[in-house]
């Protein structure tokens, strides 16, 4: 098996996978389903209600973060994923037979958004953490772009699929199949085998210990910088329901079907960019920033694309670019941080990337509304440059950054650093590799 698919030789890891992706999935069908029905049959056209449904959806992730992380790193996250995967599945469910019988209003769809905000805040940070017990560190950054592949993998299927089913037959049904697809990922959980999981530190009881993983965060000022691109450009740049369905819809014209299509292409452009995450061996900083800087500036000019079809092609390379942060930022948290506080920092990351949602989404919403789409593009824009401005300016105030000449370089010059807290580690866990193997060898 190649070596972007090295994780899959796992077993545990492959069930996983495959569930994932089934309920990935149908989780993408219900989105569209959702934005489409308060853009076009719950309200006329109102970007900022889209905006509100996803404050609803993603806020619970900033407000619930202490908790979630605790109980990530405190209980079974197997067990705990059983019950937050069944409560979306009963949520998803509940909405569908509202939409169905025609009974769902704007206040009823915010109020289900706001219950299935609620167990994802859970969910996540479980779910993140619980890769790190399907597979072993060395394969973890691999695994974390599978996950990826797998969710944009949905992504790309989902929305197409939401986007015919609701011209056919109406959003209803499509909330009714999510509930089923829940299925998927909760049989997978039913077939994985505890004797193959590896053993994670449970947390014990005790106090100070939401303080003790912040304590930790500010303790890597490489992770405080990660953690805040990933801020920035989640709560101001990701917002793609509302850039998609307002470029689609009002500012060239177009139906259910053409933002389902460019709902795909984004998807199939962060699809590359999880395959090229998944291709790297090691997570670096410096990708991060890359990735951040590229997702500004493709952005950019989208935001004056001429048509539709110009605006989806240049969706290809803005999921591209924006996944390529997001996976390495990702892989760069967890195999950099300290397996006893993985569940509190995973649940911190996940509160920056998607509980800045309850702020950014109505500020590009009411931009969409008031000054036009491809305003709110252009704030996506700025997100990403402010991101990479961040994460230059502590590479050369924090870190030390320096060119200096070198004859045997392409250009002459060289780019060096100081090292971070995680080079120590890696640098650490080399030597001792060459000491235990060398001790082999003598003996």
């Amino acid at each position: 098996m190649s070596a972007m698919f090295r994780s899959l030789r796992v077993a545990n890891y492959r069930l996983w996978f495959a569930g994932a992706l089934v309920s990935n999935t149908g989780a993408w069908m219900q989105r569209t389903a959702q934005d489409w029905i308060v853009l076009t049959e719950l309200t006329d056209g109102d970007a900022a209600a889209l905006g509100i449904t996803m404050a609803l959806q993603f806020g619970p992730l900033l407000l619930l973060m202490p908790v979630a992380g605790l109980m990530a790193d405190r209980f079974d996250r197997k067990r705990l994923l059983v019950w937050t995967q069944t409560a979306q599945l009963v949520l998803a469910l509940g909405l569908g037979i509202l939409v169905v019988t025609g009974l769902a209003t704007l206040g009823i769809v915010y109020a289900f958004a706001l219950g299935l905000g609620i167990a994802t805040a859970i969910d996540s940070p479980v779910r993140q953490a619980f890769v790190s017990e399907l597979v072993g560190d060395a394969d973890l950054p691999n695994a974390v772009a599978l996950n990826s592949m797998s969710f944009q993998g949905a992504r790309l299927i989902g929305p197409a699929v939401a986007g015919v089913l609701v011209a056919l037959i109406g959003a209803g049904p499509v909330f009714l199949l999510n509930a089923v697809s829940f299925a998927g990922v909760l049989t997978s959980l039913a077939f994985i085998r505890r004797a193959r999981l590896i053993a994670a530190p449970r947390l014990e009881r005790g106090r100070g210990q939401i303080r003790e993983g912040l304590a930790y965060v500010r303790s890597r000022p490489d992770l405080v910088v990660v953690l805040t691109i990933v801020f920035i450009i989640g709560t101001f740049g990701f917002n793609f329901p509302i850039l998609v369905s307002t470029m689609s819809t009002v500012e060239f014209g177009g139906g259910s079907e053409q933002f389902g299509i460019l709902s795909s292409v984004i998807a199939i452009g962060s699809l590359v960019g999880s395959l090229l995450a998944a291709r790297r061996e090691k997570a670096r900083l410096s990708i991060v920033i890359a990735g951040a800087a590229a997702f500004g500036v493709t952005c950019a000019v989208g935001a004056f694309a001429p048509s539709l079809w110009v605006f989806g092609l240049l969706l290809l390379l803005v999921g591209a670019a924006g996944l390529t942060t997001m996976n390495t930022a990702n892989a760069y948290v967890q195999t950099t941080t300290d397996p006893a506080v993985r569940g509190r920092v995973m649940a911190l990351y996940l509160a920056l990337f998607a509980g800045g949602t309850p702020i950014g989404a109505p500020i590009v919403g009411w931009a969409a509304n008031a000054l036009g789409p491809r305003w709110a593009v252009g704030i996506a824009a700025l997100s990403g440059v402010l991101a990479a401005s961040v994460g230059v300016a502590w590479l050369v105030l924090g870190r030390g950054m320096r060119l200096s000449r070198h004859p045997g370089s392409r250009f002459g010059l060289a780019v060096s650093f100081a090292p971070t807290l995680a080079d120590e580690r890696e640098l650490a866990t080399e030597d001792i590799a060459i000491v235990e193997t060398t001790e082999r060898r003598t003996s």
